[in-house]
């Protein structure tokens, strides 16, 4: 039987604007990624094919990015892993335990964080929190300077990489924040009830309710600030003393740079074969930031909901 006029669904003129305009967004971000992917290509090639007398440092690529790669992921792991625990303790203080008014004032003081400029954080981590690690750094060489990372000899200025990795910690804690803030808030009430009814503490519903679910969104929300934290320019150059080593040791004057902040510090004076060698790490970046966006939107896809609750 063939199906009547009045059945079928009735298109808007502003669905159809707006399915354009939103498909539109969608293919235009595809061609600016694609552009600067071919940018990036284009003028790091000249590098690769150079011989490796007329790079910088009379080194091959390799021997040239590898200490920036280096640096930039030890970076950004040492900020990831002070920055997710204290996150999750935030976000879970503002959606189970704060009252309902300082958790509001509390949210909007944790989400301001992300408005403050990268260069801020770099001021006042070299004029403050450098000066403030030298003590919690003498510390640690004492104690566990048997260990790699606090072995010494400690740094008479705090511009180590223990400050940087606190700064990004700090850069990348309203990310991480937000996002397990808003996945927390979405755990099925039933559940929550079910167990405090079957005689749970607070935190034994969050272990065995809130987290479980939640479990998933915290792991994208660190990977979308490890992406933030591998990026960022102006906070390294500013406070890190980079000696262009590779070292785990965090609390000394000799650290490796990071990719960001190499070609911040580099690209003014560079010319020529220079400014292509500093292209090729940038297409190092680029890639690495483009897996861990990959790999966070993947995670965030195979995310699977409780079922039965709202």
């Amino acid at each position: 039987m063939p199906t009547s006029a009045a059945a079928r669904p009735v298109v808007q003129t502003g669905d159809r604007i707006f399915a354009g305009t939103a498909k539109g967004a969608g293919i235009l971000i595809l061609l600016v990624l694609a552009g600067v992917a071919v940018f990036l290509i284009a003028q790091a090639v000249p590098a690769f094919l150079a011989s490796p007398a007329d790079l910088p440092g009379g080194q091959n690529l390799v021997a040239y990015i590898g200490p920036l790669v280096f640096g930039t992921i030890l970076a950004a792991v040492i900020a990831l892993v002070i920055a997710t625990p204290l996150a999750v303790s935030v976000a879970l203080f503002i959606t189970h335990y704060a009252p309902r008014r300082l958790a509001q004032g509390l949210g909007y003081m944790v989400d301001l964080l992300a408005a403050v400029p990268s260069i801020v954080y770099g001021l006042w981590g070299v004029a403050v929190l450098a000066p403030a690690t030298l003590g919690l750094s003498d510390w640690l060489n004492r104690n566990l300077g048997w260990l790699p990372f606090f072995a010494g000899p400690v740094s008479v200025t705090g511009r180590t990489m223990l400050t940087v990795g606190v700064t990004l910690a700090v850069m990348i804690l309203p990310i991480i924040t937000a996002v397990a803030r808003e996945v927390f808030l979405q755990t099925p009430t039933l559940h929550e009830e079910a167990a405090l009814a079957l005689g749970a503490t607070r935190w034994e519903m969050i272990r065995m309710a809130v987290l479980p679910f939640g479990r998933s969104g915290v792991i994208s929300g660190a990977m979308l600030g490890l992406g933030r934290a591998l990026g960022e320019t102006m906070a390294v150059a500013i406070i890190l003393s980079a000696s262009g080593a590779i070292t785990f040791n965090l609390i000394s004057s000799d650290n490796p740079s990071t990719i960001a902040g190499n070609i911040a510090l580099q690209f003014p004076d560079s010319t020529g074969l220079a400014v292509n060698t500093l292209i090729a790490s940038g297409l190092v970046l680029f890639v690495i930031t483009l897996l861990v966006n990959a790999i966070a939107r993947y995670i965030i896809n195979r995310r699977r909901e409780f079922s039965g609750a709202n």
